[in-house]
């Protein structure tokens, strides 16, 4: 049964999660009324989401399922959603005009927001924004509205079908969307929360401007007299101007994650020893809202760098090393604040949808090879463990009683991989179940988290994406990830959210080879977009390959499905030489995996029982083809639903 959403809820979520519903609304709107009145119409599509009066409505439609990265259950966001969907796809439909639906009309302008003298505009992105942007452009709005469901909220294809349903659309007509998105490209997308602005047309204003000077004096003294006669001397503050007031930021109270429904950076409480400086928060809101020539800003991909829809959240506020820093949410990004010596600088970072514990950590400085972060207040310890490692014991860290964490060793920028430095924390056990099971305590493993160089640490973890989302590291999982953390700073710099790797074959070696493991990593990032897959070849140690080794990468792609929930199976391959010096073609597949072939310069496989054509194998979906040296093969499965699959490039 849907659940009931008042005003309050409802205003809640749309102050909460305002950057994703304009966006949302933006990109379901037809380009054809321009990105100036398309920015103008998603606002006000955001903006007047909320219900009417003050009953109680029904939030219809499928709420985001917990752990898929979205803002949970809440059904004030799932009614704004819905209110938004449906404005936006009715804008794109004739304005009925005497009865008559007249196609080349569109309904009227918002009568809020109004921009008058200049024309805004979402920036102009790089070329795979431009590809994605014109795609979408010439699909239909139903077709847009079912892409940005799925690539921006992570919805399953059941939930766009029932929501596109709920904005109006029939059964077919929402099938058929979901079908026709999948075949678009998932790059990324303006922002239209971050705009330029330009002057309008200057020479058609001027041959108005003495008519209007009348109108305008007149509208302009009805103003100034509703100004004066608004109560509390509240008429001259506007939504930035309040948004970069000190006085009026969020504070989480302490103990708000113990009853929280949702573990995430919004029950974080307000920590550090200048949580009640006004002149440093004032000046780190005042950059965050016009960044000046000396506040150097960098983001994450995906993370806009605009100014905050509202009052922002305080989380931290400080001195480590002499740099007074400032941490800082708004519901969708956290934003660090640090100065010194005349010198400013913000960080962005896309956090919408982190839960326990993808919410457990934040760097808050960096030294000279160091990093020290700032804990969530459910984190009941902390530890700096070596990921290259796996039977050396984490080191203890101690935790000041503000949460931040002593300096430890960090892998970012570095040359050389001789270690990889990771941090392991245990949680309350009332996290755990928020966090999936881990996070220590109970003999439960801790959470592992690395530094990729960005402001949130990536999640570390382990497990087949047949079987679930990935797990807290157990023994052999750190086995595998111990020769798979040198590999981490090629998925560095990337908005990257969790990293999981997972063994998905293993196969005995020829010539007394021992048995090799097959591995895939797959990095999931913030913003959707951007993932990444590899496999590897982790062969046994002897000979040629050191104990501890990285294994070989053997494929490596971008922006894919492969390796995850959607596309679990994947195929691996090497050309190898065993210890009696003799080359072999090896190739290994996922459990669904029934048959490998290889054509080229080697030619063979195995049949759906495990039986080699003419050639040696173990099963079905291991392969071994004698072969020279720097043979070129081509190699392909069969799955068990029918379909193929190729190696990861």
């Amino acid at each position: 049964m849907a659940a009931a959403v008042d005003v309050e809820q409802a205003e809640a979520a749309i102050a909460e999660h305002y950057p994703r519903l304009v966006r949302l609304g933006y990109l379901v709107l037809p380009p054809s009324l321009g990105r100036h009145r398309r920015v103008l119409t998603a606002h006000g599509l955001a903006q007047r989401a909320l219900p009417r009066g003050r009953r109680r409505r029904r939030a219809s439609g499928v709420p985001v399922q917990r752990g898929s990265g979205q803002p949970g259950t809440d059904p004030g966001y799932v009614y704004v959603r819905q209110q938004v969907l449906r404005g936006a796809l009715a804008a794109g439909r004739p304005f009925p005009f005497g009865g008559l639906g007249i196609g080349r009309l569109h309904r009227p302008a918002p009568l809020l927001p109004q921009v008058w003298g200049l024309r805004v505009f979402p920036p102009s992105g790089g070329s795979e924004e431009l590809t994605t942007e014109r795609a979408l452009a010439a699909a239909s709005a139903q077709t847009r509205a079912a892409w940005a469901l799925a690539r921006l909220e992570n919805l399953p294809d059941p939930a766009v079908r029932e929501l596109l349903c709920g904005a109006g659309l029939t059964e077919s007509e929402a099938r058929g969307a979901v079908q026709a998105a999948q075949r678009l490209p998932a790059g990324e997308v303006p922002d239209p929360c971050s705009l330029r602005a330009r002057p309008a047309d200057l020479l058609r204003r001027r041959q108005f401007t003495r008519g209007g000077l009348v109108v305008g004096a007149t509208l302009l003294a009805l103003l100034a007299g509703m100004v004066l006669a608004r109560p509390d001397g509240a008429g001259g503050e506007t939504a930035a101007e309040l948004a970069a007031d000190p006085a009026l930021l969020a504070r989480a109270e302490p103990a708000a994650w113990q009853d929280a429904a949702r573990l995430d950076f919004s029950v974080w409480p307000a920590r550090g020893p200048a949580a009640e400086d006004t002149e440093l928060l004032g000046r780190a809101l005042d950059a965050w809202s016009a960044p000046g020539g000396n506040v150097q800003v960098s983001a994450t991909p995906g993370s806009h760098t605009g100014p905050p829809p509202g009052s922002p959240q305080l989380l931290y506020a400080g001195t480590q090393d002499g740099v007074s820093l400032v941490l800082l949410h708004d519901g969708h990004r956290l934003v660090r604040y640090a100065e010194a010596g005349g010198a400013a600088a913000l960080d962005f970072a896309r956090t919408d949808g982190a839960q326990a514990a993808g919410a457990s950590a934040v760097v808050l400085h960096r030294g000279e090879g160091t990093v020290q972060y700032l804990l969530a207040p459910w984190v009941t310890g902390a530890a700096l463990g070596d990921l290259t490692a796996p039977d050396t014991e984490a080191e203890p860290l101690e935790v000041d009683r503000d949460g931040v964490a002593a300096p430890m060793a960090t892998p970012a920028g570095r040359q050389e991989c001789t270690d990889f430095p990771v941090l392991e924390l245990v949680t309350d056990p009332a996290a755990r179940v928020a966090s999936g099971g881990g996070s220590g305590g109970s003999g439960a493993p801790p959470l592992v988290l690395a530094d990729l160089g960005e402001l949130t640490p990536a999640l570390l973890t382990y497990g087949s994406p047949r079987t679930g989302p990935g797990q807290p590291l157990p023994e052999d999982g750190r086995e595998v990830w111990a020769r798979t953390a040198c590999h981490l700073p090629s998925v560095a710099g990337g908005g990257v959210r969790e990293v999981n790797s997972w063994e998905f074959a293993r196969q005995p070696l020829p010539d007394g080879g021992g048995t090799a493991s097959w591995v895939c990593t797959r990095a999931e990032t913030w913003r959707g977009a951007g993932s990444q897959a590899m496999t590897q070849f982790q062969a046994p140690p002897g000979g040629e390959v050191a104990a501890g080794s990285p294994g070989a990468v053997t494929g490596r792609a971008e922006s894919t499905a492969a390796c995850g929930p959607r596309a679990p199976e994947v195929l691996g391959g090497v050309l190898w030489r065993s210890p009696e010096s003799a080359w072999f073609v090896l190739a290994a597949g996922s459990e669904g995996v029934t048959a490998i072939r290889a054509e080229g310069e080697v030619t063979g496989g195995t049949g759906p029982a495990g039986e080699a054509d003419g050639a040696p194998a173990e099963a079905g979906r291991r392969l071994v083809l004698p072969a020279q040296e720097g043979a070129a093969v081509e190699l392909t499965a069969e799955l068990a639903d029918g379909g193929t699959l190729e190696v990861l490039k």
